[in-house]
Order: structure tokens, then sequence, then C-alpha cells
């Protein structure tokens, strides 16, 4: 079954969602949490590093992305057909 490239795209962006939540957490264990005096929320981390966070994000949900293409592209992971059918 081709796949389109809307197809492809979308699903880098689930990929790239998933792959997100699981590097966010990462690198803020260290930091020790005392109780806010500013207001700001009690487990946030001070520097969140969102742009090399993101940065971090795009390259690994390409080669996660990549993987699943070929997986698709092998017929491990069928894709189900959502086209109408033909009159």
């Amino acid at each position: 079954m081709p796949i389109g490239p809307m197809t492809m795209f979308a699903i880098y962006i689930v990929v790239w969602w998933v792959v997100l939540f699981g590097i966010l957490p990462l690198g803020t264990s260290a930091e020790t949490h005392e109780p806010p005096t500013d207001g700001s929320q009690w487990g946030a981390p001070k520097t969140p590093n969102l742009k090399r966070k993101f940065i971090t994000t795009t390259w690994v949900a390409l080669i996660v992305w990549a993987l699943v293409m070929f997986l698709v592209y092998i017929g491990w992971m069928p894709l189900p057909d959502l086209a109408p059918p033909a009159v």
C-alpha cells in the first residue's frame, strides 16, 4: 500500500510528540526542589533547556519515524485503509 506524504507527515508529528514527552523530564532529576518563593510551580525546572530538548526531540523522532516507516514498508505494521470505497 503506498503511503502519501501527508500520512508520513502525520505519523512524524505523532512520533515527535511521543518522543517529546519522553525527552522533557531528562536532566531535571539532578535539580533540588526547594519550596518556591516567587510563586512559580513546585516541580518546574529552573533551567528547562527547551530549545535543546526540541532539537533533541526532532532528531530522535526522525530516527523513530524512519524505523516506523520501515516497519510499515515491510508489512510488519500495516496501516488501516481509510480511503472511501470506490464507486
